[in-house]
């Protein structure tokens, strides 16, 4: 969608006055996202962000997608120590070992969950919160973790990810849509409920 042209209009705070932030805010933040690239991609984007700001994070993007394969799983797992080491000589990113260890052995993890599931977003939007849940406190509070992203962090544990904490993973749950945590007088609060009563929640196929 085209982000509106009226300075004026009222955002979401954090939004700011930063370009960069408020494209990224009226174009992408909360939409709900099916495609299994993007999810992996902001799974580990957050995990990178980690005691940084979204706003480094944000301004890296490319340089991470252009690092890490477009953040293609199955390409992002067949990296080796050397290409760790390689990594790390990569001025343009985010250079912390652990980090990019945790994106290879994400990747590892995601292409097991792929197989089980059918994709990943069949097995994210299982943790999609039920209609109802949301407490009004939740809605009109920002809160950085919810009881949806403390079980989904958990599960993900158990399956081996890393850098897959409570917070992070709301974090991934508001950008991609799983919640809409737009404030209620946001100007792109209404486009995002709509894309979200358009969108088909991916099931897992049935063999």
């Amino acid at each position: 969608m085209n982000a509106p042209t009226n300075d004026a209009v009222h955002r979401c705070h954090w939004a700011g006055e930063d370009p960069l932030y408020i494209a990224y805010h009226d174009r992408e933040w909360g939409f709900p996202v099916a495609d299994d690239r993007r999810l992996f991609e902001k799974i580990c984007l957050e995990g990178f962000q980690a005691g940084l700001s979204w706003r480094t994070i944000l301004g890296k993007r490319d340089a991470f997608r252009e690092a890490f394969a477009g953040f293609d799983y199955e390409r992002v797992a067949r990296l080796r120590s050397r290409d760790v080491e390689r990594l790390l000589l990569n001025a343009r990113i985010v250079r912390h070992r652990g980090k990019i260890e945790s994106t290879i052995n994400n990747a590892k993890r995601a292409r097991e969950m792929a197989n089980e599931f059918g994709s990943l977003a069949a097995y994210f939007w299982r943790h999609e919160p039920r209609s109802g849940s949301r407490t009004r406190r939740m809605m009109r509070e920002a809160i950085s973790t919810s009881p949806e992203s403390v079980a989904l962090s958990k599960d993900l544990k158990k399956r081996g990810w890393t850098f897959v904490g409570p917070t992070t993973i709301y974090a991934f749950m508001q950008a991609m849509g799983l919640v809409n945590d737009h404030a209620r007088d946001c100007v792109i609060h209404p486009a995002v409920a709509a894309a979200r009563a358009r969108f088909h929640v991916p099931r897992q196929a049935v063999s």
